[in-house]
């Protein structure tokens, strides 16, 4: 039989059983669509997270506070230590340890920030004038922090765009005072975009020395510090000085997590890679599911056409031609299925790149193939059997049976 015979009286066959080749399309479709889904799901955390933490930049090193000494492990992000991180520590981190050129301590919390009658929520933050350029943020209006030193607390913020708009509206913004609970602060500078930071919108944000920071929040304590590294230093050498130095200051014990963005990086993307594999793997199942539904749909068949095969075998049909018959009907509809299901996840996947255009919704490369190849294999797997019982079928009983 000619190959465009071949898919002519496939096509014939299937169209005698609408219903059943659309729900055996369905049960295919369903399957691959959910692979396409769940690892565009996957690879898009993976691509944020990658993201934010290349906004860090390769020449920037975080202290936190609290030691993590399994190895293996994430560092704690804000860390339990028998001793805070403490301005006199980004100090003297900053004039004493070679690499070291700017130190941005941090402090972190929420209040509610006013400008006469209006009134926002805001998240906190107190840092120095070089946590915008560690973190490649604008100030779009105004100017960047004064110089001074960590533990100055002058009256002056940042705030972002989302903040500016809702307080301030269309006039300007630069040169007000707002206020945050009992203090006055004079904005000199506005951000520039939205500054998304690992799900944190800092254009909604206030930012205020840091030293201000601990007054408002009545704490001694920092969040973390970050510090960076000079162009001709290594980021590694730099983190040893730093521990080193830290271990001086708190008598012997070295108390805090040192990390690089590389480090932190380099873990998330396995971790992330990992578990986007597993939910792949999860998806996959569903297309053992629909291999065993068409199993289970072709021994049908073949029992249904016992008449059509003797038939087949009686005028010179080979076994293998009657096998190829059954096998050419489970490969097509395993393909037109799996095209549907990747068109249909593919939509699912625009639609949430939309909903969420910060977070990049993408199907990898290598996931469209395997469930392509899935979908034909599990088809062919487990449409081999009946398609087997129909080859060795003799024609004498075929065409006996009713």
């Amino acid at each position: 039989m000619r190959p465009v015979d071949l898919v002519k009286f496939t096509f014939l066959a299937l169209r005698r059983q609408r219903f059943r080749s659309l729900m055996l399309l369905v049960a295919v479709g369903l399957g691959v669509s959910s692979v396409v889904v769940l690892t565009a799901l996957g690879e898009g955390a993976r691509l944020y997270v990658l993201g934010e933490f290349a906004n860090l930049g390769k020449d920037t090193v975080i202290m936190l506070p609290g030691r993590k000494e399994t190895s293996g492990g994430m560092p704690p992000m804000t860390g339990t230590a028998a001793r805070p991180l403490t301005l006199h520590d980004a100090d003297v981190l900053a004039r004493t340890v070679p690499g070291v050129t700017q130190v941005a301590p941090m402090v972190m919390g929420n209040g509610p920030v006013s400008f006469k009658s209006r009134e926002r929520d805001s998240i906190v933050i107190g840092t120095t004038g070089a946590f915008f350029t560690m973190r490649f943020m604008e100030i779009g209006q105004g100017s960047n922090f004064p110089e001074m030193g960590v533990d100055e607390g002058r009256p002056v913020a940042i705030i972002g765009q989302k903040l500016k708009q809702e307080l301030f509206g269309s006039t300007r913004a630069v040169g007000q005072w707002i206020r945050l609970r009992d203090y006055r602060y004079r904005v000199i500078g506005v951000l520039a975009g939205t500054g998304d930071s690992f799900g944190l919108d800092l254009s909604e944000a206030i930012f205020i020395p840091v030293a201000s920071a601990q007054t408002v929040f009545n704490i001694h304590g920092l969040l973390r510090i970050m510090l960076k590294v000079g162009e001709h230093y290594s980021v590694e050498d730099v983190k040893s000085r730093v521990e080193r130095r830290m271990t001086e200051l708190h008598d012997g014990d070295l108390d805090v997590t040192v990390i690089s963005p590389d480090a932190m990086l380099s873990t998330f993307d396995d971790i992330i890679s990992v578990m986007t594999l597993g939910v792949g793997g999860i998806a996959g199942i569903s297309l053992l599911v629909a291999g065993i539904l068409v199993m289970n749909v072709t021994l049908m068949s073949v029992k249904q056409r016992t008449a059509e095969i003797g038939l087949l075998k009686a005028i010179g049909a080979p076994a293998a031609q009657v096998r190829l018959l059954f096998l050419s009907e489970a490969i097509l509809i395993s393909i037109a299925g799996a095209l549907a299901g990747i068109v249909a996840g593919a939509l699912l996947v625009y639609t949430g790149r939309q909903l969420a255009p910060d977070v990049p919704f993408t199907t990898p490369a290598w996931a469209l193939l395997a469930s392509l190849v899935l979908a034909i294999g599990t088809a062919l797997l487990f449409a081999w059997l009946p398609a087997q019982q129909a080859a060795e079928m003799e024609p004498v009983d075929a065409l006996g049976r009713k």
